[in-house]
């Protein structure tokens, strides 16, 4: 077993006091307002140039030392809708909001990265330290992308992290190319005639309707697309009905689609309409159908996957390095700045959780919380990869 040395293992204690305060101080997409405060003052305590505002509560930290190629490093910083369970000391103030996806470990990591790198990392270029609003589901990439940030700040690559619970703690994975999948939503809605529920001949029943398009949109997946096209579709909600003696008039199905290829996607969205088309008219209802486009795939490029993985090398030894590691079917907004300039994206193993943790910690479980122990081995990761980008 190797003993690690971290760089960063000065800062763990801060580190950690970041990460709690902002962990009991959740704020959801693009209302990072406290949360992006804090970010910035600490940025500027480090002696860095501190841009705000762009998609509305987004952060960007400067360093520069000298003439010299620039590079990204990126943090996001929302939370999500959940209510926390955790019963920690630092758990959610706020009913109904949680850091239940370690966004908070993510910018404590970054903000440990920046703290060293202003006052150790000796390199000739520029430094952006990206911290993000709105990764949950409202695309921040995208809208910070919109409002000109490759073009305020230009730089040569970009490079995100996110922690996975299950990975063994400190362990790395990565793979170039297509990382992770693409996401998609429908929101379908059914339109029946309501009646008593001891006369169901007298309406159209919009439940048996709805769990009739459930099974069927499953094919899909098992007799449509080929086995070696990763994808999913997993309906998420039905909400249909309020009294016990009626038969409801609609029903509402919602639900996510997570593909790599781009004939897929496709598939899946005129798939998805067609089957909902004549199996309500095949029972005498109408439907409406929202069918949104949401992240692409993550695609990570070859070279700076490279630049990754030797710096997680250097952080924790090759052994704990997984280069060529399986597609994820999650989704991340972060493939929205790998369409725009070439970069990678790594995981970052966060263990189980603690032992007594139970059930055990998930992304986005109101039980999860970020694991403490794994905070120097990220901001070393970022340390590390900021000297293999600017070795040469």
């Amino acid at each position: 077993m190797i003993q690690l040395n971290f760089k960063t293992s000065i800062l763990k204690e801060a580190m950690q006091e970041w990460r709690h305060d902002i962990h009991a101080h959740p704020e959801t997409a693009f209302e990072e307002v406290r949360t992006s405060k804090v970010v910035a003052q600490a940025l500027m305590s480090f002696g860095l140039e501190v841009h705000e505002g762009l998609a509305k509560t987004g952060v960007v930290g400067i360093l520069r030392r000298g003439v010299g190629p620039s590079f990204g490093l990126r943090a996001d910083m929302d939370a999500l809708h959940i209510n926390e369970e955790t019963g920690l000391e630092y758990q959610s103030i706020y009913p109904g909001k949680m850091h239940a996806c370690g966004h908070d470990g993510h910018t404590a990591m970054l903000l440990g990265a920046a703290k060293h790198l202003s006052e150790h990392a000796s390199f000739n270029g520029v430094l952006y330290f990206i911290f993000q609003p709105a990764e949950e589901n409202e695309g921040g990439a995208r809208v910070m992308i919109e409002e000109g940030l490759f073009e305020q700040f230009p730089m040569d690559a970009v490079y995100g992290l996110h922690n996975f619970p299950g990975l063994p703690l400190g362990e790395f994975s990565i793979r170039a190319g297509g990382f992770l999948a693409a996401c998609d939503s429908f929101h379908i809605t059914i339109n029946g005639s309501g009646c008593h529920a001891a006369l169901p001949q007298d309406g159209v029943d919009a439940i048996l309707i709805g769990a009739e398009l459930v099974l069927a949109l499953q094919r899909i997946i098992s007799r449509e697309i080929s086995a070696l096209d990763p994808a999913v579709l997993s309906v998420t909600k039905f909400h249909s009905g309020e009294a016990l003696n009626a038969c409801p008039e609609t029903s509402v199905i919602e639900g996510s689609c997570r593909y790599f290829s781009a004939e897929v996607g496709a598939k899946l969205k005129k798939r998805i309409r067609e089957i909902t088309d004549s199996l309500t008219k095949a029972s005498g209802a109408t439907f409406s159908m929202d069918y949104i486009t949401r992240y692409p795939p993550l695609i990570n490029s070859e070279a700076e996957t490279g630049k990754a993985v030797e710096a997680a090398i250097a952080t924790v030894g090759v052994e704990k390095v997984t280069s060529s590691a399986e597609p994820v079917m999650g989704s991340e907004d972060f493939a929205f700045m790998l369409q725009s300039i070439p970069g990678a994206y790594i995981a970052l193993g966060t263990g189980a959780g603690p032992e007594s943790a139970a059930p055990p910690c998930m992304l986005h479980s109101a039980h999860y919380d970020f694991e403490d122990e794994a905070l120097c081995y990220g901001a070393d990761y970022w340390v590390s990869l900021v000297d293999k980008l600017f070795e040469n």
